[in-house]
């Protein structure tokens, strides 16, 4: 473990210093681009004025023998489109660890394009020991290649035991950007029995205790991933990191995605992935807070500007907590407001 004195320095001469506090970037979504597909590339200037984040996928969903084109596909997508200009992050998910791109992915992104990336996405992460891995190497190629600002590392839970070692992951590295849960890995890790990619199951329920000379019983489908969530938000927030849910496989069930994607967002997720672009007007309505919410939170933080003391809205007691909620809510509000003039009119932040 480093000393706290040594925490912020660069591990390589020359690299820059990490970030002391994460930038502030609205992320609703996180929009998976296979790179080494053509027809999708060329329409990424468009998809960069639509999403928060694009992100280059190196791993899963790219065939062996595509590996080196989506690798090249990702540093043509960056270098020709400014994603800057529109305030989109740029990211990619390289290949894991383990595997025999992982190397040559960060080698040739970082050299051709590494003033342009904001986060790299490492899969199956497992310990900290992955995160000093890849802080130590990002730094000794922001070192070679002049790279200015420091690239982010983002951690994929979808093992058992990156589970087991949330915490120690999520303050592994001042590079820490956050975590998204991976629960299709994540599944056949724990010996799970579903083949779904994310979302419930309808033989995950409970049921209600038998009722005398009632032919059924009520039952509600529960959800898999809440305890992994709810792990995964408070390691990231207790170190300053974002949670993010990840994916949502069942593309035609628009309902069951949003409910999920909500969940997230009501428990402290700051966004989700989105693969297909269906799923990219749920998250940005989910990932929003709503507007009458925003309304009550603005006059919480009116009636207590300087956040102590306690007063009555509507018959209910406010104070420094229910404050505190408020500034979550209203500070998320003005990131959104800057980036989606409709919804800056509808919290009244257009002025």
């Amino acid at each position: 473990m480093k000393l706290p004195r040594r925490f912020f320095q660069p591990l390589a001469t020359g690299a820059p210093a990490p970030f002391r506090e994460l930038p502030v970037r609205l992320e609703r979504m996180i929009h998976f681009v296979p790179p080494h597909n053509d027809k999708v590339r060329a329409r990424v200037p468009e998809l960069a004025t639509q999403v928060d984040v694009v992100l280059g996928n190196l791993e899963d969903a790219v065939p062996a023998d595509q590996k080196l084109n989506a690798r090249k596909g990702f540093i043509a997508m960056a270098r020709d489109v400014d994603f800057a200009r529109h305030g989109t992050g740029l990211w990619t998910r390289v290949n894991a660890l383990n595997s025999p791109w992982l190397l040559d992915d960060l080698l040739e992104i970082v050299a051709e394009v590494g003033n342009k990336l904001d986060v790299v996405m490492v899969p199956k992460v497992e310990g900290p020991w992955d995160i000093h891995y890849v802080d130590q190497l990002l730094a000794q190629l922001e070192a070679r290649a002049g790279v200015t600002k420091p690239i982010l590392i983002h951690a994929i839970l979808e093992t058992a035991e990156g589970v087991a070692n949330v915490d120690a992951i999520a303050c592994a590295s001042p590079r820490m950007h956050g975590m998204s849960l991976g629960p299709a890995d994540l599944a056949a890790s724990r010996g799970m029995k579903t083949t779904r990619v994310g979302g419930g199951h309808p033989d995950y329920k409970v049921i209600a205790d038998p009722t005398p000379g009632a032919s059924e019983r009520s039952s509600v489908q529960q959800d898999l991933w809440h305890y992994t969530i709810a792990r995964m938000v408070d390691a990231c927030q207790a170190n300053g990191l974002k949670a993010f849910y990840g994916p949502f496989g069942d593309f035609s069930d628009a309902a069951a995605c949003e409910v999920q994607f909500r969940n997230a967002f009501l428990m402290g997720c700051a966004g989700a992935w989105t693969l297909h672009p269906s799923q990219v007007a749920i998250a940005k309505s989910v990932f929003a807070p709503d507007t009458a919410e925003v309304a009550f939170a603005r006059r919480i933080l009116e009636a207590m500007p300087d956040g102590t003391g306690a007063v009555m809205l509507d018959g209910k007691m406010q104070d420094d907590a229910t404050w505190k909620q408020a500034s979550v809510i209203v500070n998320l509000a003005k990131l959104v407001a800057a980036k989606d003039p409709d919804l800056a009119r509808a919290y009244g932040l257009d002025a």
